[in-house]
């Protein structure tokens, strides 16, 4: 409607007054004022009901709401977000279908009960898309990393997590003194013999499943995995986005239990964990599996933790050599490092396409390449300081 916003009210009453005087026709009088017939028609009926009062303006908020969400439903939503502050509508939803509520709204409306009841931040901006990949069945991967360090009242723990890539089951959540080979060993016997074993682990390249070395990432770790039969595999340097599902579950752990919290010592800090664990696997919601948790997509392996550790496979008709105390190997009339990690084993010197040029691999990883052409003995590539 075109009245002059700072004389609204003169320019409605001089209409209405026209019209009362009956100077001019009706639509004449609205072409002068530039409004249509119907709008009027009913300014000037609100003026013979209500005189000058009728004409000031009017809220336009419907009288009744008939599909809004009744108050018992609202008070759940408002409930659950408040036991779970970090939670979002489509979760909460589907948790709430899970309790037996009826009914239940869609999640855009839970999302608006939210905000009606300042419970909802300002949305976040979406984050760029991701190359996603999702491993074909449980246990197929594991993907492991350190999340901490976390500062106790009484000292320091380092929390090892582990997820399965297909399930997002959380299969750990350890409170660990040290992020040591033997520690971390320790803890994954307990895990492989609740379990089973993996067909393989993705991690990063840091200590104690990485390695800084230019041949292969092998550790005394590592190693240990291999024989076992679970292959490793590592992210790219500085891209934490490969192992993209147990870095977000990280994060997920300190949004949901760790922030704004402090835990007396490791004992305390692990109850919490474990029971964090158990609404994350059992309870919570998980929007990459369609909103349903975690331990309904999840089943132990078939393969057992064999408590006599085995020899590691090589193929068969390879020439076989036995690597010394210092990680050297003798072929061709030189002496070849591989790996000090695992003295007095075997390793397998393999043919390749090229001519005259073998692959030594421990198992399925390949140590090095060695062109037998070369003269004289074998180099030891290692670097002679710490890398930056």
């Amino acid at each position: 409607m075109p009245w002059q916003e700072a004389t609204t009210m003169s320019e409605r009453l001089a209409f209405c007054r026209e019209v009362e005087a009956a100077t001019e026709p009706m639509r004449a009088l609205c072409r002068r004022y530039r409004i249509s017939p119907t709008t009027g028609y009913a300014w000037f009926a609100r003026y013979e009901a209500e005189g000058e009062a009728g004409l000031a303006d009017r809220s336009r908020r419907p009288r009744s709401s008939p599909r809004r969400t009744d108050r018992a439903t609202e008070a759940a939503v408002v409930a659950l977000r408040d036991a779970q502050p970090h939670w979002g509508g489509r979760t909460l939803r589907a948790r709430l279908l899970a309790l037996g509520h009826d009914p239940v709204p869609s999640p855009s409306t839970v999302t608006a009960i939210l905000r009606r009841h300042d419970r909802l931040a300002a949305p976040a901006p979406p984050p760029p898309p991701w190359q996603r990949f999702e491993a074909d069945a449980p246990n197929a991967l594991w993907q492991m990393d350190f999340k901490g360090p976390v500062r106790l009242t009484s000292g320091t723990t380092h929390p090892l997590l582990v997820l399965d890539d297909h399930a997002r089951f959380a299969l750990a959540v350890t409170a660990l003194p040290d992020q040591r080979t033997a520690t971390v060993q320790a803890r994954l016997t307990g895990l492989f013999r609740a379990y089973g074993l993996p067909d393989r682990i993705l991690c990063d390249n840091g200590a104690p499943w990485g390695s800084s070395q230019p041949l292969a990432r092998l550790t005394r770790l590592s190693a240990w995995l291999l024989r076992l039969g679970v292959r490793v595999s590592h992210g790219r340097p500085y891209h934490p986005e490969t192992q993209g599902k147990v870095e977000r579950f990280g994060r997920t752990l300190e949004t949901e239990l760790l922030a704004g919290r402090t835990f007396a010592d490791p004992v305390a800090f692990q109850m919490a964990c474990d029971a964090w664990r158990g609404v994350y696997n059992d309870e919570r919601p998980h929007h990459a599996l369609g909103l349903t948790p975690p331990a309904g997509r999840y089943h132990a392996s078939a393969r057992p933790f064999p408590e006599t550790l085995p020899t590691i496979a090589h193929p068969d008709g390879a020439t076989l050599l036995r690597v010394c105390s210092q990680g050297y190997v003798r072929i061709a009339g030189g002496r070849h490092y591989v790996s000090e990690v695992i003295p007095a084993q075997l390793v397998a010197v393999v043919p390749t396409d090229t001519p005259d040029r073998v692959a030594i691999a421990y198992g399925p990883l390949v140590l090095r390449h060695l062109d037998l052409r070369a003269p004289g003995p074998g180099v030891d590539p290692r670097p002679r300081r710490p890398l930056p």
